[in-house]
């Protein structure tokens, strides 16, 4: 049971399948009950991906699909994996595998793949860290048919016999390049090794750097691959997607962003930040200066998190404060504009945010806030994903004046178009035999525009940060302390492992994780000191290379601090 050897680049064949004709799903050869399923889903006709991927996963073929969040890639993949289940005497073990970097896209894919295939009575089960592992051990026990689960907890289950993948028809390595990013490379290496040799391997990804091409050439076997771009195009060539930076400084951040959402107008927008407590504390600012804003992060339960949903699909909220963790795998239709708050770590991380804009043929705009020292990562971003960034001035006085003027004149207008002005004649007549129609005009349109938007006078211009010339930026440093875990170089812990495991089950990433050392009985874990509190309540309940290990903060600390630059 060992993976495939290693093939060519993957690339398209001649065998591919022509689907540019197939403009619903029956006719994609979908079974009838998953055609059922997506209709009453109000599913009318596949996207690219879907048309590309399907007829050729329902062939066999292993497959490498390159696609932006927000394409319908799940359902790309879930549609023949269902398909090719078998109608009866299924038996207990699972007969699909799929992998994700996440508990919440666990819960997202494994909630799809129920939908579709609910008329086929498909078992589906989700396994994450921070979930009772009981619950997870009896259903195993009963049987299911796709397990759409994290690494980690999925290695823990092969470690303990819960789990058993001989059986297995499908594995599907979904967000492939965040996986590597979390420090999951040796956890799949051995999870790969437990399956079949002859069995079906499908890699989604939303960029295909260097590590994911590699992955691919070792465990997928002669491979086809379909490539989405990353974003829809309008007719002209140019991008759904509008891409704007301001270089601002922190100072003025929370300012900036409030005089953007004025001038921008979203009728729902995402405000990603990198930690929950910038999420909180931003979340009652924006709350606080009139803006229906909800926070959503990893430290909220699921009910919480659905209630939140619940309001911003509603309209009841206008603006999604959250973090990559929380909000991976959200899709919100009405969606118009995704915001930085702080620039992602990486370009992988900006294609994935931006992506949930622009979908189905929709404009979308993406906003990133960047520091002056930050400068560098915009254009780390504009090379690795070929798009060119503007660089806007951000709003003056002057500029949020002349929206709000707008505003107003648009109500005005579209108030005017609806007729029904009778009940108001006898104001305007009576005013006008003391005053010129014009004036009186004026009267109500500044009380109509101090209602609905109010005077900017009082505002100040917020300064335009200079952006840096030469190398030698600031450098800033974020206290960390030491997590002590109790388990060492004795039970076979790595330093990978202790990063596949803090990122797997926290909001943090490999990036955020500092000096780490192993004795023979126990590790020391540089993190955040902020951080601290929620990677111990994460990791309580779960285990390290199949064992449990007391979690706790280190009784002496770091005095150290991390440079983040």
């Amino acid at each position: 049971m060992s993976e495939p050897p290693d093939t060519p680049e993957p690339a398209d064949t001649p065998e591919r399948p022509d689907t540019a004709t197939a403009e619903d799903f029956s006719q994609l050869g979908l079974r009838p009950e998953l055609v059922a399923a997506l209709a009453q889903l109000g599913y009318e006709e596949p996207t690219p991906i879907q048309r590309e991927a399907i007829p050729l996963l329902l062939a066999g073929r292993d497959l490498m699909g390159q696609a932006a969040t927000g394409t319908g890639k799940t359902a790309a993949f879930a549609l023949p994996i269902l398909q090719r289940l078998p109608d009866t005497h299924r038996g207990t073990a699972p007969r699909v595998l799929v992998l994700v970097p996440t508990r919440e896209l666990a819960m997202q894919v494994s909630e799809a793949v129920h939908r579709y295939g609910r008329g086929m009575a498909a078992r589906v089960l989700p396994i994450y860290g921070g979930q009772p592992i009981f619950r997870q051990l009896r259903a195993l026990g009963s049987g299911v048919d796709v397990v759409v689960g994290t690494p980690g907890r999925v290695l823990d289950h092969l470690n303990r016999g819960s789990l058993t993948l001989d059986q297995l028809q499908t594995v599907v390595l979904d967000e492939a390049d965040e996986m590597l990013d979390m420090g999951f490379a040796e956890d799949l290496e051995a999870i790969m090794a437990a399956t079949p040799v002859q069995r079906q391997t499908l890699l989604f990804s939303a960029t295909i750097p260097a590590r994911v091409e590699k992955l691919a050439r070792r465990y997928l076997r002669d491979p086809v691959s379909v490539q989405i771009g990353r974003g829809p195009a309008t007719a002209s060539g140019a991008p759904l997607v509008r891409q704007t930076a301001y270089v601002v400084s922190r100072a003025h951040k929370p300012a900036t962003l409030g005089r953007i959402l004025d001038v921008e107008s979203p009728t729902a927008a995402i405000v990603f930040c990198r930690t929950r407590d910038e999420v909180d504390r931003l979340t009652e600012t924006l709350n606080g200066r009139g803006y229906r804003a909800e926070a959503l992060h990893g430290g909220m339960n699921q009910d919480q998190r659905d209630r939140v949903m619940g309001r911003l699909r509603s309209g009841t909220a206008e603006l999604l404060v959250a973090t990559d963790v929380a909000a991976r795998g959200l899709d919100i239709d009405q969606l118009t504009h995704v915001i930085n708050y702080d620039v992602p770590t990486d370009p992988e991380s900006y294609v994935h945010r931006i992506g949930r804009v622009g979908r189905a043929g929709r404009s979308g705009v993406a906003i990133t806030l960047a520091e002056p020292r930050e400068h560098r990562m915009l254009k780390a971003i504009e090379r690795a994903t070929k798009q060119r960034m503007h660089l806007a001035t951000v709003p003056t006085v002057a500029d949020l004046r002349a929206r709000r003027l707008e505003s107003t004149r648009a109500a005005i207008h579209e108030n005017l178009l609806a007729g029904d002005l009778d009940g108001f004649r006898v104001v305007v007549e009576s005013l006008a035999a003391e005053f010129d129609v014009l004036e009186v005009a004026l009267a109500a349109v500044q009380l109509a525009h101090e209602t609905l938007g109010g005077p900017a006078e009082e505002e100040a211009d917020i300064p335009q940060a200079a952006e840096p010339t030469g190398a030698g930026g600031r450098t800033f440093t974020e206290p960390t302390a030491r997590l002590f875990v109790g388990a060492g170089r004795s039970a076979g812990i790595r330093p990978q492992d202790l990063v596949g495991a803090i990122a797997g089950e926290s909001r943090l990433t490999g990036r955020d994780i500092g000096s780490i050392e192993i004795s023979d009985k126990f590790s020391l874990v540089e993190i955040p000191d902020s951080a601290v509190d929620e990677v111990i309540q994460a990791l309580r309940g779960t285990t390290i290379k199949g064992r449990k290990a007391v979690i706790r903060r280190d009784r002496t600390p770091a005095k150290r601090a991390r440079a983040r630059s």
